[in-house]
């Protein structure tokens, strides 16, 4: 036995391989990756990023689910020797991202009083993991060859496009880019009622995309959210439709053609939520503005929010909210009570990035 083990040390060219990345969903690219970093290293860590996020038509399914889906193309064996955990985004501070990617394989790889490990960050070629070495300069990089024909977001344009298309992928065996426990891991999940959730935001998106399907360049969009804070809360407001039906959001909106940003934030909190503030006040409030750009932030397609930050003197009483009839429902949210998988789009990061609140959110 310690001969094999020996042997088996001797064969490895690392002691642990890193690779990060979404899986949504896992597919046979994926895999063969990971059986690639199973062959170099005695122990992979997967890090799977978009961790403890609402689901999405771009982030369906939760980790849990994505780790069970990642697990089920493995032997017993081979899962012995995968870690594989959470990763939160960061997605407008790629220090306090790479920190927390630091920590955990540190922690994973490195436990107190042992060796330093030889690590190394596999990625496919042509993939991200280009950009990911440059964040990770002390570690090696392994790039192998990418499967060609596979796309995480084109499986998901075919699950999502509509009922009777998802049922005919799933059952004449066009699914070959995914492996057989994943597949039917997606049946189950076709039968939940967060996938006809999925199913009505795909149709939204589909008729949103018609209607500019005609324009000369692709649309850009502007809009504004306001953080407000008073007393260790956060105003918010829960949707009543899709997309992000239930979920919460920052106040804000689209701005109109001839209005300032600052002015279409204070017109949506005045007018949407009847906001108890006199606007002086919230200008005399106002701590912080930033814009927040990230390519993927929003399901309409290139959205552009301006977010405006207002500290409000803290008070006993918590200022009054009288929504508009019909409008999305107002509440005051305690910070401590926040979670990215309750906040829609990218607000739980705006929310951060005036904050600071912490990234980490566990471990499952």
């Amino acid at each position: 036995m310690a001969t094999d083990i020996a042997r088996s040390t001797t064969a490895c060219d690392f002691d642990c391989l890193v690779f990060i990345g979404r899986f949504q969903p896992p597919h046979l690219g994926h895999l063969a990756i990971i059986r690639e970093a199973l062959k170099r290293a005695r122990q992979v860590i997967v890090l799977v990023g978009s961790a403890w996020q609402a689901r999405s038509l771009r982030n369906p399914w939760r980790f849990d689910e994505r780790q069970a889906m990642l697990r089920s193309g493995f032997d017993e064996a081979d899962n012995r020797r995968l870690e594989i955990t959470p990763l939160l985004d960061a997605l407008y501070n790629d220090d306090v991202w790479v920190r927390d990617v630091q920590r955990k394989v540190r922690d994973l790889a490195a436990p107190a009083n042992a060796r330093l490990p030889r690590i190394g960050l596999i990625g496919a070629s042509r993939g991200q993991s280009s950009y990911y070495l440059s964040l990770f300069p002390q570690w090696e990089s392994v790039s192998v060859p990418s499967v060609e024909g596979i796309s995480a977001s084109q499986i998901r344009e075919r699950l999502f496009r509509s009922p009777s298309s998802t049922d005919d992928y799933l059952s004449t065996g066009a699914y070959h880019d995914l492996p057989p426990g994943v597949v039917e891991s997606i049946k189950k999940f076709c039968h939940v009622s967060a996938y006809k959730r999925l199913l009505e935001e795909q149709q939204l998106l589909d008729q949103y995309r018609q209607a500019w399907a005609h324009a000369p360049y692709p649309p850009i969009f502007v809009t504004v959210n306001a953080v407000v804070v008073q007393s260790g809360h956060v105003l918010l407001v829960r949707r009543t439709a899709a997309p992000g039906k239930g979920l919460y959001a920052l106040p804000g909106g689209f701005i109109n053609p001839h209005e300032r940003l600052l002015d279409a934030c204070l017109r949506e909190l005045r007018e949407r939520l009847r906001l108890k503030v006199p606007e002086p006040v919230l200008k005399g409030s106002l701590r912080g503005q930033r814009l927040f750009d990230e390519p993927h932030r929003s399901w309409r397609g290139r959205t552009l929010a301006e977010a405006f930050y207002f500290a409000l003197r803290p008070d006993q009483q918590l200022p009054r909210l009288k929504p508009v009839k019909g409008g999305d429902h107002a509440r005051w949210v305690a910070l401590a009570d926040l979670e990215p998988e309750s906040l829609f789009e990218d607000h739980f990061f705006i929310i951060q990035n005036f904050l600071g609140l912490p990234a980490d959110f566990g471990s499952s």
